[in-house]
């Protein structure tokens, strides 16, 4: 079903030219909404579907694979479930989530802020955070755009005056942990579409009288893209099911999403270059559809967290193990 409601979109959406700021179909907003997509794991007594988290990944997984550019995850996943964990009402207005790293200070670029409704800012204040929701239209806000042109606005919170809503840091740190997933799962996606349209192009493209598909070096970028795309996605869905199983609080699960994108992360390295290998000089234009995987891929490795700080992470956390432990640690035991 999923498949089919952004397949049936893609066939009429209009494309947009290199550069230029994406901004979410409202009309497919409110088909997904009409479908009870949109608000996917919200509970069923605030107006969401009672879904979990691997229904979830299939949505964004299907949005990835066809193109869609939305702010399902930051809506659902992050802004929304914040509010519902910390008991505040949930609206049908379409949000994203800001972390504030002080009070009153300007924020690091937030999807899709000038574009939604509201936006579920958080902000430390001793030893736990506050929360509140501020309109958009009352924040002043920076435009930006990531690689593919999706909205990371900067935007500059003034809690000046504002209680708040106390969170716990705990839930905060689940927030942080929830939105690194959100990167890993929609990177995997774009990595798996990059490497089926290079295997669709090398097996029907005939070079020399033979398909590409022939040819050894051609087979050994396939077989490497593949192989790299695979393990991120092994990865990435370890992390997920444990933090499924654990309500994201396993003493695993740090280090498993720290694995999940720093394995991402060089997969989109090796996945874009042999894709576009691959493809050659058509694979560069920007009427054929690869850039928009293999740039999305590199565009979200780096949110929510570097490649380098989560391969830091990793390495620490095998250091701190030590020989004797770090097995037990790979293998979650």
């Amino acid at each position: 079903m999923m498949d089919g409601v952004f397949s049936d979109y893609r066939q009429t959406a209009p494309t947009g030219g290199p550069g230029e700021r994406v901004e979410y179909d409202r009309a497919l907003w409110q088909r997904l909404d009409s479908l009870g997509l949109v608000r996917l794991t919200g509970a069923e007594e605030s107006g969401g579907s009672g879904a979990g988290w691997l229904e979830a990944a299939e949505l964004l997984s299907a949005a990835v694979r066809h193109g869609v550019r939305i702010p399902l995850a930051e809506h659902d996943l992050l802004a929304c479930w914040m509010l519902e964990a910390t008991g505040r009402p949930v609206d049908d207005a379409v949000r994203t989530v800001s972390v504030a790293r002080l009070r009153g200070e300007s924020t690091t670029p937030v999807p899709w802020a000038a574009d939604v409704e509201r936006i579920v800012v958080l902000w430390p204040a001793g030893d736990e955070y506050r929360l509140t929701e501020f309109d958009t239209a009352d924040l002043p806000i920076t435009p930006g755009t990531n690689l593919i042109g999706e909205p990371r606005d900067t935007i500059t919170v003034d809690t000046t005056g504002t209680t708040g809503h106390p969170v716990p840091t705990d839930l905060v740190d689940q927030l942080c942990r929830k939105s690194a997933m959100v990167r890993a799962i929609q990177v995997c996606a774009a990595l798996d579409r990059a490497v089926a349209l290079s295997i669709e192009h090398v097996a029907s493209r005939v070079q020399f009288g033979r398909p590409l598909a022939k040819f050894q070096a051609i087979q050994n970028l396939i077989s490497d893209a593949a192989a790299e795309s695979a393990l991120a996605r092994a990865a990435t869905e370890a992390a997920l099911h444990t933090a499924i199983g654990a309500d994201w609080q396993s003493a695993q699960l740090d280090f498993q999403i720290a694995t999940a994108r720093s394995c991402a992360g060089h997969a989109a390295s090796v996945v874009t270059r042999n894709a576009h290998q691959v493809h050659g000089a058509i694979g560069t234009t920007h009427e054929h559809r690869l850039h928009e995987f293999t740039r999305a891929a590199l565009a979200w490795r780096s949110e929510f967290g570097s490649v380098r700080s989560w391969d830091d992470r990793v390495a620490a956390a095998a250091v701190a193990a030590g020989g004797q432990q770090l097995w037990a640690l790979i293998a979650g035991a």
